[in-house]
């Protein structure tokens, strides 16, 4: 632990007003933003497109709409025909890839610098001109839908969080999954494809962020040429549901074929650009970062009831959910697992840390944030998070001044206003046994 003590000593000596000074932005008259980060360590560039197209902006009946646009955007536009963008890439030495979440969809690309005119040429021709073959639609439509089997369906992590999530949000849009229901993913029409597509790539719904080896006057005559042209126009508008308070503990139990149970604990939590955020951060670590965590030790180590146990939450616009992830021993009942949890939850809310258990949780943090800044594909990812997810790049060199100033008075406060047994979530996966057991008994 003392040379991540070392590390944040060091790293608290840089002036990070110069570091985020280093990245220049620019607004094009279509209202799409610029980034641009001139890192010239090594003769690559990474280039991080982020739409603010979610399953935030769907609605019932076209759930998972925005992710199936993650696998479209890649099977051609007006001037480069289907599999063209990948390779292209290829031969040049680049590689690209793409994700979704609840609020955005990113487009990623790695390439050398000579690459930047096309790869911009590129982006900006299927910003606006998709092609919508209806052989490549019932195509990636069977691509999606056997995502889901596998990430949902058929994995008893992903469908048991999928119903907590769905019964701990039960108002707002982020109560559907981003992969979308599978009886909208079958009945998706091209009329919903092209009206979603039109509504939400668009320019003033983007944020381009470059960083790498490049010459920022250069990134912005580029951005002008290629996608300065494009027109502005409306987007989705900010959802007018908010979610209710919750009024008391609820519970989700489901049965699948599975060698153990699972348990699920969700909280609810407020959005990433709340100023409570660095210390429900700080609070993560404490309880579930690294062997030495609380529910680690405890449940894991010393009681020998769970084989893991993992907390975590990701980026929102609007508030989301913290959960607690806890995969049982063979042999342990869930209601032990459940008393072990329950009881580290109230010891926290009681008792605020010490100040090694502090200082431990800073540095994990700090180091992780680091490590992603270390590389310019973390970078430019990182830079587009933090301009959307908490209001302003510059958050992201800000942050670790702002981790620092959590107090263990300040970490004891938030887990006593998020882990409230009122906004508490449970799920649990029951093991069914399989037909071919059943058989066998």
């Amino acid at each position: 632990m003392r040379w991540l003590l070392i590390l944040t000593l060091s790293l608290s000596r840089l002036s990070f007003s110069q570091i985020s000074d280093t990245v220049q932005t620019t607004t094009l008259k279509n209202g799409m933003k610029v980034l641009v980060q001139e890192d010239h360590s090594i003769p690559s560039v990474a280039l991080y497109l982020f739409y603010r197209v979610g399953s935030r902006d769907e609605r019932p009946g076209i759930t998972g709409i925005s992710h199936f646009f993650e696998h479209m955007m890649f099977n051609g536009s007006r001037r480069f025909g289907a599999g063209e963008f990948d390779r292209q890439m290829e031969q040049r030495g680049g590689n690209n890839n793409a994700y979704t979440t609840k609020d955005v969809t990113v487009y990623t690309d790695w390439f050398p610098p000579d690459s930047l005119s096309l790869v911009f040429d590129m982006e900006a021709d299927r910003m606006t001109h998709l092609t919508f073959d209806p052989k490549l639609v019932e195509s990636e439509r069977g691509v999606v839908y056997s995502e889901r089997r596998l990430r949902v369906d058929n994995d008893n992590v992903g469908a048991l969080s999928e119903q907590v999530d769905a019964t701990a949000i039960m108002a707002h849009p982020y109560h559907w999954p981003v992969i979308g229901w599978s009886s909208d993913i079958e009945a998706w029409t091209a009329q919903d494809l092209e009206t979603y597509y039109r509504q939400g790539y668009a320019p003033n719904n983007c944020t381009m962020v470059v960083v790498g080896d490049v010459k920022a006057v250069d990134v912005v005559n580029l951005s002008s040429k290629y996608f300065g042209s494009i027109p502005s126009h409306s987007t989705f508008p900010e959802p007018r549901t908010k979610e209710p308070e919750q009024q008391g503990p609820r519970f989700v139990r489901i049965e699948k074929e599975a060698e153990l149970p699972l348990l699920i604990y969700a909280f609810h939590l407020p959005e990433s650009r709340n100023e409570k955020y660095p210390a429900i951060q700080v609070l993560e670590s404490i309880m579930a970062t690294g062997d030495s965590s609380r529910l680690h030790s405890r449940l894991v180590d010393r009681e020998q009831a769970a084989l893991s146990v993992q907390m975590g939450d990701e980026p929102s616009i609007d508030p989301f959910l913290m959960t607690v992830l806890v995969q049982p021993r063979a042999g342990v009942p869930i209601e032990k697992v459940k008393q072990l949890l329950d009881d580290e939850i109230r010891k926290i809310q009681l008792t605020k840390p010490t100040d090694s258990e502090l200082r431990k949780a800073k540095n994990q943090w700090l180091a992780a944030h680091y490590r992603e800044m270390k590389t310019i594909a973390g970078r430019a990812n990182m830079l587009g998070t933090f301009e959307i997810f908490y209001g302003d790049y510059r958050r992201l060199y800000q942050e670790p001044a702002e981790i620092e100033k959590v107090t263990a008075e300040d970490v004891q406060h938030e887990a006593a206003a998020l882990f409230g047994e009122n906004s508490k979530t449970v799920g649990v996966l029951v093991p069914r046994p399989s037909a071919t057991q059943q058989a066998q008994r």
